[in-house]
């Protein structure tokens, strides 16, 4: 491990291991802790198309000229990924394991092929009949045979078939499980009606195998899932001809290409058929190679079916209109009297909506301009623009097409767009567009007028659901100006366009000059510390891995600064130091996932606080577009500091980050209390009182 810091992909391990502890967790409703491994399986998943690819790729490369890069060489690296995933891996099923017997204390069970009762078994074959055969295309595997193209994130059976009297070996085929179209979940009919039987649809298909391969006359059947998870690197070309929107295109196409960077398979497959599915997939002893269960895929079971007894939701887990918005006032009216900071998902996300409805309405507006990232499936943040457009306001849209996949749908939406008329930016060249901005411009009374909103997370009224965010609704001067300026530059490319986002005054902006502004930040609060005055600052991320800002910490840790954060994922700092106030570092995985990113610093009792879009990465604050708006209203700095000041009690439910990668729970010996359901209580409290 490197003196000073922590790699980071070892340390997204340990935040995806606290998610599977939530899974492990008794006091966890059931089902969400099915849905937690959900989670687990699918943040693992990415974490191989993307970190472990790009690990890979960089062996390509002298080893010393890239650690510094990532704490530690990547051969060494990849060396842990597979211990700790392994371990992990062990964890899960163990887990699963625990699960499926207390599914059994509640009447709900997993039926596999062998252990049908004879009303399910012609149940199964009629479904089958009816509902999968036409999605089930066996492909027949041999050794001189080219291997088929697999998908990335689809699951397979791998058979092996034979006839009882047969003196040759095995052969075999691949079976795509179709639950893109059919769905991976069927419900059988049971004769108890208080008994749930769930049946996967693999186990649908190996139980009528014989009836797939019939032509054939084979009369014994192994099946056993596998996938394969490969690189999700978008390689884009530079072939001037063509435009930035068809390079992406062209990259999703070879994306498909791949090089696979994980095999997870059935340990119990075909000793014969696994070494040919190894061959034929061209991998060794260096690839990710991992023996696992009966179940892949577990990603799909964060939608697993509702079978369980009514999960009365306490009411800390829904969502409350926010005090300004509770008598009926117009969005509009309301944020240009005064700034309003909502937080998900504890507040609903109606107000912005709203507003950009009103705002789509309303004759005095001319002009809507809004950043976009990941959008919710059937957006009601673009059907409002639409509309916006067809009443004949001026709409521009940035969709960032480089969105990590969610590039075919953000394409989808370029192409529903340009046709309204509605302007499509596609952002800069080599900069993705993270930023979350809209600005609403409209004329009355021979007067402009400019409002809108600043957000640490997405435009997505599906995830404001369960993803924790701020967002500032404002009509704010000075922020308006500076998000006109940004999307100025947007609108304009050009090669010197840092100078402009420079002059922003009320916005910190990537690249490099929301850098520049935090370590000011820092370098104040370590002065104040050396002089033997108050120094304080708390930092919300849901990553922190740049070395410089990481660096400054430890100076401001060594003056004396009382430096807390919370980081729910990549924490590369190491607090076990000689530092004169130690660091404070937690992580919180709970219901919601902490999206967030908050920064706070004490500056002689000013108390300055923004809030991010901008993770503390290198990748974020210098190859980005991002925004960080100040916090100015003294009510609204409280409320968030608050907030922060909660999720950092010693007495609410957190985990420590750092002592040697540890993922201790923080406890109080008489009562246990999530920060979630307090934050909720909190804010709740702050509504009734006023």
């Amino acid at each position: 491990m490197s003196l000073h810091f922590n790699p980071r992909d070892i340390t997204w391990l340990a935040f995806n291991e606290r998610v599977l502890q939530e899974a492990m967790d008794e006091k966890v409703p059931l089902h969400l802790r099915i849905r937690f491994l959900g989670i687990f399986s699918n943040n693992l998943d990415e974490f191989f198309r993307v970190r472990v690819a790009g690990l890979k790729r960089a062996m390509d490369f002298k080893e010393k000229v890239i650690a510094e890069s990532f704490y530690q060489p990547p051969s060494k690296i990849l060396q842990r990924i597979n211990e700790i995933v392994m371990r992990q891996q062990l964890n899960f099923d163990k887990t699963w394991k625990n699960i499926q017997a207390e599914m059994a204390d509640h009447k709900v069970s997993i039926k596999n092929s062998k252990n049908l009762t004879a009303n399910q078994k012609e149940f199964v074959r009629r479904y089958f009949d009816e509902v999968v055969e036409s999605n089930v295309i066996p492909i027949l595997l041999h050794e001189n045979t080219p291997m088929p193209y697999l998908r990335d994130k689809s699951l397979y059976l791998g058979v092996a078939m034979r006839k009882k009297d047969w003196q040759y070996s095995s052969n075999y085929a691949i079976i795509e499980i179709p639950s893109r179209f059919v769905g991976r979940f069927v419900l059988l009919p049971t004769e108890d009606p208080e008994e749930k039987n769930v049946m996967l649809l693999e186990d649908v298909i190996t139980f009528n195998l014989p009836h797939i391969f019939s032509y054939f006359g084979y009369d014994e059947f192994a099946a056993n899932a596998f996938k394969v998870t490969k690189d999700a690197e978008l390689d884009l070309d530079n072939d001037i001809r063509t435009n930035f929107a068809e390079k992406i295109e062209k990259g999703l196409k070879n994306r498909r290409k791949g090089k696979p960077t994980r095999f997870v398979f059935d340990k119990d497959m075909d000793k014969a058929l696994l070494e040919l599915l190894i061959r034929k997939l061209n991998l060794t002893k260096k690839d990710s190679i991992i023996p696992g269960g009966k179940i892949h895929n577990f990603k799909h079971f964060m939608d697993f079916p509702d079978v369980f007894e009514t999960y009365a939701r306490p009411v800390e887990r829904t969502s409350f209109t926010h005090q300004a918005f509770e008598h009926g006032e117009r969005v509009t009216d309301v944020i240009l009297k005064e700034d309003v900071l909502l937080t998900f998902p504890y507040h609903k996300y109606n107000p912005v909506i709203d507003l950009l409805r009103e705002a789509a309405m309303d004759p005095d507006v001319k002009s809507i301009q809004i950043t976009a990232y990941r959008l919710a499936s059937s957006s009601k943040i673009i059907n409002a623009l639409i509309y916006a457009a067809r009443n004949g306001k001026e709409v521009t849209v940035m969709l960032e097409l480089q969105a990590r996949f969610d590039e075919e749908s953000n394409l989808e939406w370029k192409d529903m767009l340009e046709p309204e008329g509605i302007t499509v930016l596609v952002g800069l060249p080599n900069k993705k567009v993270h930023a979350k901005l809209c600005v609403i411009k409209k004329r009355a009374h021979n007067k402009t007028i400019q409002y809108g909103f600043v957000s640490t997370g997405n435009f997505n009224e599906k995830t404001a659901r369960i993803y924790g965010d701020h967002l500032l609704l404002t009509a704010d001067r000075g922020i308006m100006a500076d998000i006109n300026k940004v999307f100025n530059v947007l609108k304009k490319p050009k090669d010197d366009y840092l100078p402009v986002l420079k002059t922003c005054k009320n916005l910190l902006v990537c690249p490099q000059f929301m850098r520049e502004k935090i370590v000011h930040h820092i370098d104040k609060e370590i002065e104040e510390a050396k002089v033997g005055r108050k120094a304080e600052i708390i930092v919300k991320a849901n990553s922190l891995s740049d070395r410089l800002l990481i660096e400054k910490l430890y100076d401001a840790a060594k003056a004396g600064v009382i430096v807390r954060l919370i980081v729910r994922g990549i924490y590369c700092v190491i607090n076990q130091r000689d530092f004169k106030e130690k660091i404070k570092g937690i992580s919180i995985v709970d219901e919601y996932l902490e999206h967030a990113r908050v920064m706070y610093f004490y500056n002689k009792g000013a108390e300055d606080m923004y809030i991010s879009s901008a993770d503390w990465m290198t990748r974020n604050l210098d190859y980005r577009i991002e925004a960080a708006a100040k916090i100015t209203d003294k009510n609204l700095k409280k409320e968030l500091k608050d907030i922060l000041d909660i999720q950092l009690r010693d007495n609410v439910k957190a985990r420590i980050l750092d002592k040697k990668l540890s993922n201790e729970y923080v406890r109080n010996d008489k009562k246990e209390c999530r920060s979630q359901i307090e934050t909720y209580k909190y804010l709740k409290a702050k509504t009734s009182k006023k």
